[in-house]
């Protein structure tokens, strides 16, 4: 371990087959904590590299709990989290939006790290039980037409890496690899990344998964989703550029009007609020931004004003409020 660190400091890459030995050591308990917290900061004060990503990825993917979606189509909205912006959870929102739209949605998340309102955090304020059990994800994907997958239960073998994480409380290499490892393997795909060379990582690794769609999404002042307050780089295989939000049919938005405040309950509240078409114009705004590029990924012959309209309707008509009822069901 100690070559390894030395390796971290000099800022020297290490090898996708290094990277991903190194997860695999720490995976299974051969990493006390404090080598862990070494490994995290040291990587934490470099800039993203591709054949790290690429191997810790490789680890993470093989020590999964798989879910075979027995062919369903399926896609996720996800962001890597820790962009400090506390906003409420939009991309599980836009999840039960597409739901809403009649798109089957695989959604992999986990608990908030800079904010409280991670995807689990909600859905544990709104009384969902979390399970790793197949044929439950199943009927729940059949039924409400999406599945919710806690991270800790398909990736057990990071339980030695969440101590440290709840004690940094910071953003680490592990926010850049949870939206790359969701053990179903969606289809379709809708990233966030808090950083724009993040998203030039993702797009590497991506374009070599041909049978799979996506969407990369970084806005130019950090958050790690369309925010509508400004700017948002998008890659993909047909796009790549910059989206405002009058791409998007929709006003500009001031951050404080995305603020998801401090607790679960919070959280929840405006949750149900947006499905209730009850919330403020700038959080349904926001929602149907990235509910409505989910669905162009989807459908990237349609226009994305087009697509925007699909996932308003989705709140309107209560569709989207349905799934959420029968996903609690």
């Amino acid at each position: 371990m100690q070559t390894l660190l030395n390796q971290l400091y000099a800022r020297a890459p290490l090898s996708r087959q290094s990277a991903y030995q190194t997860l695999l050591r720490i995976a299974n308990g051969e990493a006390a904590e404090p080598e862990i917290a070494a490994v995290v900061s040291a990587i934490n004060m470099r800039p993203p590299y591709l054949s790290e990503i690429q191997g810790f990825r490789d680890a993470m993917l093989e020590l999964a709990v798989p879910l075979d979606l027995e062919g369903r189509r399926t896609i996720d909205i996800v962001g890597t989290g820790g962009d400090g912006k506390h906003t409420f959870n939009i991309s599980t929102l836009s999840c039960v939006v597409v739901a809403g739209a009649g798109y089957p949605v695989s959604k992999h998340g986990s608990y908030g790290v800079s904010s409280k309102v991670g995807s689990s955090d909600v859905l544990l304020a709104l009384g969902y039980e979390f399970s790793n059990d197949r044929d439950r994800l199943l009927s729940d994907l059949d039924r409400a037409g999406i599945c919710f997958l806690h991270a800790p239960l398909f990736h057990p073998a990071m339980k030695n890496v969440v101590p440290v994480r709840k004690a940094l409380r910071v953003r680490t290499f592990f926010n850049l690899l949870g939206p790359l490892i969701n053990p179903a393997l969606p289809a379709y795909q809708l990233f966030g990344t808090y950083d724009r060379s993040v998203s030039r990582v993702y797009d590497y690794i991506l374009q070599a998964e041909s049978d799979r769609a996506y969407c990369i999404v970084h806005a130019l002042d950090g958050y790690d989703e369309v925010s509508l307050t400004g700017g948002a780089s998008v890659r993909g295989r047909r796009m790549q550029g910059v989206l405002y939000p009058a791409d998007f049919g929709l006003p500009i938005l001031r951050p404080e009007e995305l603020y998801g405040g401090e607790t679960p309950e919070e959280g929840r509240a405006i949750f149900l609020q947006v499905l209730e078409g009850t919330a403020t114009s700038a959080q349904q705004a926001v929602v149907c931004a990235n509910a409505g590029l989910a669905i162009q990924v989807i459908h990237p012959e349609r226009s994305l004003i087009d697509c925007v309209a699909e996932a308003r309707e989705s709140i309107v008509s209560g569709r989207a409020r349905g799934v959420l009822r029968k996903l609690l069901g």
